[in-house]
């Protein structure tokens, strides 16, 4: 029984000082990330397939029940649309390798224009693609949350490939009107889709998107606490990534979610104690 959970990034400067040591040296920041947290999503491979040194480096400040959701790169998904990009994806599974059972599960994140007109392009992509990875899908199309035979058409075409549904709940960011200048950001750019809880797989995944008010974050997380309680004691083993407009207070409330979990879970391991923030003196 484990729960992993994260960040949409492993440096950010409002945590420095404040959760993650100051200075630190490129190759030290995701260690010291990884001592609050035990998964990530890997946004950054969505820009750009990163160097295979770096990828390195990652595997070794990281152990091996880390996890990264790694994104396949936006050449594979949005340019060309899951056709005729062997090439790139080639070369961003030979890059990721190094990574072993930390992106155990990697991340096909589709533009809000694939709909179900598509579907077909997506059963003969995931047939594709090697069993040496789990697969999760994210789509942004408002007919796959609000008809119900594009729904099932879609969960038909992951359950064929053993892949999960990545929902992405903005529910509580939209329930009422941006407060800072990060959430009146956030607000134009972020979807605006129903919240999904059903799991397809026994590797689960939830991003959810609270406010730069901690406690509203909190609170609007209650239902995900009982939907992730009940996939553990399933045998399922979900990640969950927390986000906030501005992620000033997201490696906190991501550990604080694996607490609320916990509280009614005992029997869920607990996170290591995380690497402190200023280094540690006699007085």
């Amino acid at each position: 029984m484990r729960l992993h959970v994260g960040c949409a990034m492993w440096a950010h400067a409002p945590w420095q000082r404040r959760f993650l040591p100051h200075p630190l040296a490129p190759g030290e920041r995701l260690r010291a990330y990884a001592s609050w947290c035990n998964a990530v999503e890997g946004n950054t491979t969505f820009y750009a397939t990163p160097a295979g040194s770096t990828v390195e480096s990652w595997a070794r400040q990281t152990p091996p029940g880390f996890r990264f959701l790694a994104k396949l790169p936006r050449s594979v998904t949005h340019e060309r649309r899951l056709t005729g990009a062997e090439e790139e994806l080639r070369v961003f599974l030979e890059t990721v390798e190094p990574l072993g059972p930390r992106a155990e599960v990697l991340w096909v994140q589709l533009p809000p224009s694939f709909g179900p007109a598509d579907l077909g392009v997506l059963a003969g992509f995931l047939r594709g693609l090697p069993r040496s990875h789990r697969y999760a899908v994210e789509v942004r199309h408002r007919a796959f949350f609000e008809d119900t035979r594009s729904a099932r058409l879609l969960e038909g075409v992951l359950a064929g490939a053993g892949a999960e549904w990545v929902p992405f709940d903005t529910t509580v960011f939209f329930e009422s009107p941006p407060a800072t200048d990060a959430e009146r950001d956030a607000w134009t750019r972020k979807p605006r889709l129903p919240r999904r809880a059903s799991a397809l797989t026994d590797r689960p995944i939830v991003r959810y998107l609270g406010r730069d008010d901690a406690e509203r974050t909190i609170e609007g997380w209650r239902p995900w606490v009982g939907t992730v309680t009940g996939w553990l004691r399933e045998g399922r083993s979900p990640t969950v990534f927390v986000h906030t407009p501005d992620d000033a207070d997201a490696l906190m409330l991501a550990r604080r979610f694996h607490d609320d979990v916990r509280a009614g879970l005992p029997e869920l391991e607990p996170l290591p104690d995380p690497m402190p923030a200023e280094p540690l003196t006699l007085f």
